[in-house]
């Protein structure tokens, strides 16, 4: 008889798999694209309304709601015997109800130290352990193109990262995003704040940031919200910003570091 291989997730909690996952369910968008990346097509069975990439499983997977609205019994009705999900993207009651029913790995990631070792420990759930350590290995050689030099230009921006409206939300400290920035070298003048703070338009006028980035997501900020911005902080820089590649820890940040370069190029010259 096989005997069961225990992995422990990164909110300390352990399960227990007989064998490797054939049927996984992913709660997470960017998990989801890691899934792919790692060659997962045939064993992941469902993803969320919100799992864009890639698109031909946005278009053809089974969708089992959303992040925070997932609808178990569709879940079920999969027979999963991996459900992938995070700490911070889905709601508490859901995960531990549908932990009570099948194997259910959590992450739980605000570091990039944190998004590799979700990665490695995703390839050995899923059988891809090779190609997750190659992934790894990338951004690592990825990530150390940005210099301590480029850190230092980029530190003359002081910085608000926007991620909502109606409240004003902005990311603050404990977040992903305020990793990235940290790792850009944007000073994020919210950064002693806890997570996602909502700030007033007069908190806002008082910290005077130099550069203010508005999303695309959660919050699909657009051109038209630039000058209600403009408004209220006449001397900063304000640019529109690919959310996915601030917040997206899976094989997503591929991309992230060119993406920052170019950034860093036109809000510093």
């Amino acid at each position: 008889m096989a005997k069961k291989k225990t992995y422990t997730d990164q909110t300390g909690r352990q399960i227990s798999l007989l064998q490797r996952p054939l049927r996984i369910v992913s709660l997470v968008p960017s998990q989801t694209e890691l899934l792919h990346y790692l060659g997962l097509e045939e064993e992941t069975v469902g993803i969320t309304k919100f799992c864009l990439h890639p698109n031909d499983w946005f278009r053809n997977k089974t969708r089992i709601g959303g992040t925070k609205t997932v609808d178990i019994d569709k879940v079920m009705a999969l027979k999963p015997d991996l459900i992938i999900a995070n700490k911070e993207e889905n709601q508490k009651e859901q995960i531990l109800e549908l932990a009570d029913k099948c194997p259910l790995w959590l992450s739980d990631i605000v570091t990039l130290e944190d998004a590799y070792a979700m990665i490695k420990s995703v390839g050995d759930l899923t059988g891809t352990k090779d190609k997750a350590e190659d992934l790894v290995q990338k951004l690592k050689g990825d990530f150390l193109k940005i210099t301590n030099k480029d850190r230092e230009l980029a530190q003359k921006k002081k910085t608000a990262y926007f991620i909502w409206q109606n409240p004003y939300m902005v990311a603050g400290n404990g977040t992903f995003i305020n990793e990235i920035l940290k790792i850009a070298g944007f000073e994020n003048i919210f950064g002693d704040q806890d997570r996602y703070p909502a700030i007033e338009e007069e908190e806002l006028r008082k910290c005077a940031p130099e550069l203010i980035l508005l999303s695309s997501e959660p919050f699909p900020f657009g051109d038209k919200h630039i000058k209600n911005f403009a408004k209220i902080c006449p001397n900063a820089t304000i640019r529109l910003v690919d959310g996915e590649l601030f917040s997206w820890y899976g094989s997503r940040l591929l991309h992230t570091v060119d993406y920052l370069t170019k950034l860093r190029g036109l809000v510093i010259g």
